[in-house]
């Protein structure tokens, strides 16, 4: 199978990522945190880093339970400080207890956090490569940091909707490319 050319074909969990869920169309607000969480944590670093520590995160993180993760106190924030399987930044931790309470309000707000991030397309995808940020990554970039939520710049959104398939960004070598 031809693949884009950032995977690392050497690692498994990083072509069964490639093939099986980057790019793939995500409207279940769990998974929609999930990747949320990841990509604020890869800010500064490689995703295939966070990807190969995605099982520790998902234990550290209660599995990646918003509600949960909202509720965070300093006790548990020193948890995951002292986590030497995860990434021990407190500055994304402490963000990511943020975004957490932050995603709820959306959540209410529009019903379902997917509805908020497919309004933004009238829940049709994206198809374009080669980018690292578009116009649709500033507007939704701008909108969370100004509800409060960090680690939400132009560039991490982007990844973020490339990840969760609201953007599809198979380069056209890809067995995986499509056009709109």
């Amino acid at each position: 199978m031809k693949r884009c050319p950032w995977v690392n074909e050497k690692n498994l969990l990083y072509v069964k990522y490639h093939d099986e869920e980057w790019g793939v169309p995500v409207y279940d607000d769990n998974k929609l945190f999930e990747m949320l969480l990841l990509e604020s944590f890869q800010a500064g670093l490689s995703w295939e880093c966070i990807l190969n520590k995605r099982e520790a995160f998902k234990k550290a993180f209660d599995n990646f339970d918003y509600q949960k993760i909202s509720n965070y106190n300093e006790e548990k924030i020193e948890e995951l400080l002292n986590n030497k399987d995860i990434i021990r930044n407190k500055r994304k931790i402490t963000s990511t207890i943020t975004n957490a309470k932050i995603f709820m309000d959306i959540k209410k707000e529009y019903q379902t956090f997917s509805n908020y991030l497919w309004h933004y397309t009238n829940n049709k995808i994206i198809y374009e490569y080669d980018k690292t940020t578009s116009e649709l990554s500033d507007k939704i970039s701008k909108d969370l940091y100004k509800r409060g939520m960090r680690f939400v710049g132009s560039t991490i959104i982007y990844s973020y909707l490339q990840a969760i398939g609201i953007i599809n960004s198979h380069n056209p070598e890809c067995d995986l490319y499509k056009k709109n």
